[in-house]
């Protein structure tokens, strides 16, 4: 792009899902249709069109909730890369997280990352993505008193409070979306009173079902629903697993999965309780915080 050209931006309406999701297919990424139909309708996405109408870059915005907006899908076409659109949109996405008071943030790939941090981003932590190409063997005990059982749409209210309080994201939408995309996967852990426990959440994918988010109590529970999730349907798998979770890592290696790629989780400013991701034993995905 030369320096006085100014980008038509235009935006991208969720009845562009399937027009745009060619653009992650080139990318090698895992979002299918479903998942730019949900991410336009529930953010804002804007890009850049070819001569021939077909999307040659795009961008998103995700609100999660008033204090935070997740910045993803970042992508252009391999015939209009090195010239700038990436990067004018990602500030682009910037300015208007920006401009609505919120913090943005993002998870950085290693040639990602150099960009992000002149822009003033900063590290939180370091994130492993793990595939695994089949169903694990091995059982998890749970904790004497706590039970696993199928998530069902009653639980999303308390399920939303417990996700809060502990991933520090307002993320309801995103929670009862993926409670129906692979409503067999969806599984909470529970006291004998009722009280959550964890759960695990899970959405089909183009390449490999997404297991994640995976917030819990514990780490021995967190891995007990991450089991039950990998057995409920086919593999392979993916799973973004923040590095602190080294028994996770290590249990999934002992599985056959492998960790070929990395992400840094960053942000644009502090967003209380995002930097500890002690009860975040999965992540949703890097295209949703």
């Amino acid at each position: 792009m030369a320096p006085t050209e100014v980008l038509a931006v235009s935006a991208i309406d969720p009845e562009q899902a399937e027009a745009v999701w060619p653009l992650s297919i080139e990318a090698g990424w895992n979002q299918n249709a479903a998942d730019w139909r949900f991410m336009l309708g529930a953010g804002r996405g804007f890009g850049l069109r070819g001569a021939d109408g077909s999307w040659q870059a795009s961008s998103l915005v995700l609100p999660l909730g008033q204090r935070l907006a997740w910045i993803s899908m970042v992508l252009v076409t391999k015939e209009r890369r090195r010239g700038g659109v990436g990067s004018e949109l990602l500030k682009r996405c910037v300015e208007e997280v920006c401009a609505a008071g919120a913090v943005a943030g993002l998870d950085a790939t290693e040639l990602g990352r150099p960009i992000y941090l002149p822009l003033g981003f900063h590290d939180l932590y370091k994130i492993s993505r793990w595939h695994l190409d089949r169903t694990p063997a091995t059982q998890i005990p749970l904790p004497q008193g706590i039970a696993l059982r199928a998530m069902v749409l009653g639980d999303l209210p308390q399920l939303a409070t417990y996700d809060r309080s502990l991933s520090s994201m307002e993320r309801p939408t995103i929670l009862a979306h993926l409670a129906t995309r692979q409503p067999g996967l969806a599984a909470v852990a529970e006291t004998p009173s009722g009280k959550i426990a964890g759960f695990v959440l899970g959405r089909d994918g183009r390449i490999a079902t997404s297991v994640g988010p995976v917030v819990a109590d514990s780490e021995v529970i967190a891995l007990a629903l991450i089991a039950r999730a990998t057995a409920s349907t086919k593999p392979p798998f993916i799973i973004d697993v923040p590095d602190a979770h080294r028994e996770v890592g290590t249990w999934l290696k002992s599985e056959g999965a492998v960790s070929p790629r990395g992400y840094t989780r960053m942000t644009l400013g502090s967003a209380r309780g995002l930097d500890d991701p002690s009860h975040v034993f999965a992540l949703a995905g890097p295209e949703l915080g």
